[in-house]
């Protein structure tokens, strides 16, 4: 198939890349799992897509070699595949578009283009062709742009922030001296985690619902204690809560598609006679996965704890208290 051959392909030069002494054909055949007359037809196709390989008689074998000073200089530390690999990735910031991220990445990509010659990059859209990468959903950040380079510039300057700030569940602003320890992008949102001196403690803020009132020339520092791995831990996505342990149980159509991911760090799963998956986590707060729950429909049933199977049995009534209200509406139309 057309996307094993390019994947082989790719495989092929970073090994010859990593080659200090070079390797030979039967070499890469064996590495590769295919046959010699295989290896010859990728080469031939690598080569005319404009990668400096070469052949060379090393102790009576002919080894192939990656090209040191080629027609086009790799910017160091890069590798070329390394520079490819950032090519093939390039999808990947549209979620940051309209901030300075996107700007120095976008950057970044055009000295990756003028970099590598047409052949390859005519290579490497072959490849996107067959391997895509894409983030959905994701938010429009380019509104946010300042107040993202400026929290992002009070957290490297150890500076506190002031912020007009507006949670999920209630449309009451506050406003807030905040430290920022960290800007983290997760799930196509971007967040900003710091010491909140409002509520005296770390706390997570959605960049989209804070409104920048000023930078302060407060300085403070990072508590050793703080490890940012140590603070999400429990979160099955950002949400923090009492922690519980929560036993799901999967049908044996869906076992295989939820037991193929890592949905968190706590996970455990265990496969049982009939097929169905019995998955495992320790998460702080129940609202994230109980739509992770809702979001399987009948294919999952908690087993516990208790309150959340309350809480999937209430949001099922909802559900159904609507389409049912909608025949009885549909009823008296006819």
């Amino acid at each position: 198939m057309r996307g094993d051959q390019l994947a082989r392909q790719w495989r092929i030069i970073r090994a010859i890349e990593g080659a200090r002494y070079g390797l030979t054909v039967a070499e890469l055949a064996l590495l590769e799992e295919t046959s010699v007359r295989t290896v010859y037809r990728d080469l031939e196709a690598l080569h005319e897509a404009g990668f400096p390989i070469y052949a060379e008689k090393v102790d009576r074998a002919k080894k192939w070699f990656l090209v040191d000073t080629y027609s086009f200089k790799v910017p160091p530390p890069f590798t070329l595949t390394e520079l490819m690999s950032l090519w093939v990735y390039r999808d990947l910031i549209k979620a940051f578009q309209g901030t300075a991220f996107f700007d120095s990445l976008e950057s970044l990509f055009k000295k990756v283009q003028v970099t590598l010659p047409p052949t390859t990059l005519a290579y490497l859209d072959r490849i996107k062709s067959t391997f895509s990468v894409d983030i959905k959903p994701y938010k429009e950040y380019g509104p946010y742009r300042e107040i993202i380079n400026q929290a992002n510039q009070a957290a490297l300057d150890c500076k506190s922030i002031e912020i007009a700030y507006t949670p999920l569940r209630t449309d009451k602003e506050t406003i807030r001296k905040v430290d920022p320890y960290k800007i983290w992008f997760h799930d196509g949102s971007i967040y900003l985690i710091g010491h909140c001196h409002l509520r005296g403690e770390v706390r997570m803020f959605v960049v989209d619902r804070m409104k920048l009132v000023r930078l302060t020339e407060d300085h403070f520092e990072i508590p050793k204690n703080f490890d940012f791995e140590k603070y999400m831990r429990h979160r099955f996505k950002v949400m923090q809560g009492e922690l519980y342990e929560v036993k799901i149980l999967i049908s044996p159509e869906w076992s295989r598609w939820v037991g193929e991911k890592i949905w968190h760090s706590s996970q455990r799963v265990k496969r049982l006679k009939d097929g169905s998956l019995e998955v495992c986590f320790d998460v702080a707060g129940l609202q994230e996965i109980k739509m992770w729950v809702l979001g399987l429909g009948g294919e999952a049933k908690v087993i516990k704890p208790d309150s959340l199977r309350k809480e999937i049995l209430e949001e099922a009534r909802k559900i159904a208290h609507h389409y049912l209200d909608d025949q009885s509406k549909e009823r008296e139309v006819i």
